[in-house]
């Protein structure tokens, strides 16, 4: 019956999600008694003007309608839609708990910033068509009144996807799939790409698809600071901080079946303060979990996965950090100034970076190597033996000019990766019922994150998705054990 119900959606109503719920009076005239305390205050002490006895500035407020865990782009995003489509202006509060003010760790920043509509999922197509859509008109969206315009620096050269014998059928497949929701996707022979890439080895390539209008890359540090300005020219609040600890109360309640199952609901939200052992509980009645690589480790922290193996309750968020490394390389000879994303049948990639013969690219680990070669996500230092061993030969059996390329630089970054699918999760939990999450789309989440932001704001405020349809990304997948399985996955 659990099992049954969770199919429905029928989940999400097992209790009231609304923003009000938990605003009792304790809160609502919070102002009034600050106001009696600070009279009282005064009273003992000599002169009259007020003087605050500890600076608390720097603390988080007391009291959010919505707590943000993570502020990198998802839950910059989420921030925005929700002051976006908020029934009145100044009606919802919204606090974001960053942990790494610098952003230096950050997932957004270190991306190589790709934009497509090239998956195989329509729910993917989807959200990037509508996320793309908001990048070039970016402005309309995030203009903060007497700031400079933004310039996202978005390159539409399109992603080219190259597929051998084995993999051509399911790219014809999905190459359907997208042009049945609007992407402009062509498919190209052998000796098509020979001619219009002239400087592209086929050696291997069965087929090609490449996107012809709204793919490419853009600049993710400026779109990251851009939704930063915009959110808090609309009110919401940043605390530099880490989410240690939630104070939650449980119900037990029967299904209809006379099955058990346990709600919890979130009260309470301890931010300890950057640098110092000092915490501040924050009161909420919404928690959104968009921590990125660390949102399994915040879920556990609310109680998520720890029930008996097999059961709703002991169901884990199956998100983790994994390492990916980026290169950047000199390549005088290299493609031109009409080279797209190029990603290759072994699972390397590239693109042009700027306009002085350099390159961006790399392979994602579980293309090439064993489950066990994972790079060590305890630090992001470069492996520049896996470029040597594991891309460089692919790239240069696919463009013969990068057999003299040099490597100029290197980073590492981290993909919130979910181990069970590869897609995103979205929407609230259904036993911690006012957790919602966006997070574990593997790597597209940049791309995605302003349709995912918007879809999120949705389920909180409105109880179900409006736009774009992203019921099977829901938890309850998880317990259920259907995947919905992203084929393109870079």
């Amino acid at each position: 019956m659990l099992r049954r119900a969770l199919r429905l959606g029928l989940g999400r109503g097992l209790l009231g999600r609304g923003l009000g719920t938990w605003r009792g009076d304790s809160t609502l005239d919070w102002d009034g008694k600050v106001s009696d305390i600070k009279k009282k205050i005064q009273s003992v002490l000599p002169g009259g003007a007020w003087n605050p006895l500890y600076d608390t500035s720097h603390l988080p407020p007391e009291h959010s309608d919505v707590v943000i865990v993570g502020g990198g782009v998802l839950g910059l995003s989420v921030a925005y839609w929700l002051k976006r489509l908020e029934k009145r202006r100044g009606a919802i509060q919204v606090l974001v708990v960053e942990r790494d003010y610098t952003y230096s760790q950050a997932s957004t920043g270190l991306s190589v910033g790709g934009i497509r509509q090239q998956f195989s999922l329509p729910e993917n197509i989807q959200l990037s068509l509508f996320s793309v859509d908001f990048l070039r008109n970016i402005n309309e969206y995030l203009a903060v009144v007497d700031d400079p315009p933004l310039d996202l620096q978005f390159n539409p050269s399109g992603y080219l996807l190259l597929a051998s014998e084995k993999g051509a059928a399911i790219m014809e497949n999905n190459v359907k799939v997208q042009r049945q929701e609007g992407a402009k996707v062509c498919l190209m022979s052998p000796e098509q790409l020979r001619n219009k890439f002239p400087w592209i080895n086929t050696e291997g390539v069965a087929l090609a698809s490449y996107g012809l209008e709204d793919e490419g890359w853009f600049d993710p540090w400026c779109l990251l600071q851009g939704l930063r300005r915009k959110v808090q020219s609309m009110g919401v609040l940043f605390c530099h901080g880490e989410v240690t600890r939630f104070i939650s109360s449980s119900n037990r309640m029967e299904t209809a079946s006379g099955e058990e199952v346990t709600l919890k609901r979130i009260h309470e939200v301890h931010v300890k303060m950057d640098r110092s052992l000092e915490y501040q509980p924050v009161e909420c009645a919404i928690v959104i979990n968009a921590a990125g690589a660390w949102s399994g480790q915040i879920a556990e922290l609310a109680g998520i996965g720890k029930g008996p193996p097999g059961t709703l309750q002991g169901t884990k968020l199956p998100v983790e950090p994994r390492k990916r490394y980026v290169y950047l390389w000199h390549c005088p000879q290299g493609p031109g100034l009409e080279t797209p994303f190029v990603i290759d049948s072994s699972g390397a990639y590239f693109r042009r970076e700027g306009l002085g013969n350099n390159y961006l690219g790399s392979c994602s680990p579980t293309e090439l190597s064993p489950q066990e070669e994972e790079p060590d996500p305890g630090n992001l230092e470069v492996d520049h033996g896996f470029f040597q061993d594991k891309v460089w030969p692919h790239l240069a059996q696919r463009v013969p000019a990068f057999e003299t390329l040099k490597v100029r630089s290197a980073w590492a970054g981290y993909y919130d990766y979910n181990t069970f699918d590869q897609n995103g999760v979205v929407g609230p939990h259904p036993l911690v019922v006012n957790m919602y999450f966006a997070t574990g789309f593997s790597g597209h989440g940049l791309q995605q994150a302003p349709a995912v932001g918007r879809a999120v704001a949705e389920m909180v405020l409105e109880g179900s998705f409006q736009t774009i349809d992203l019921n099977p990304f829901l938890f309850s997948r998880f317990y259920l054990g259907e995947k919905v399985q992203e084929h393109n996955i870079i």
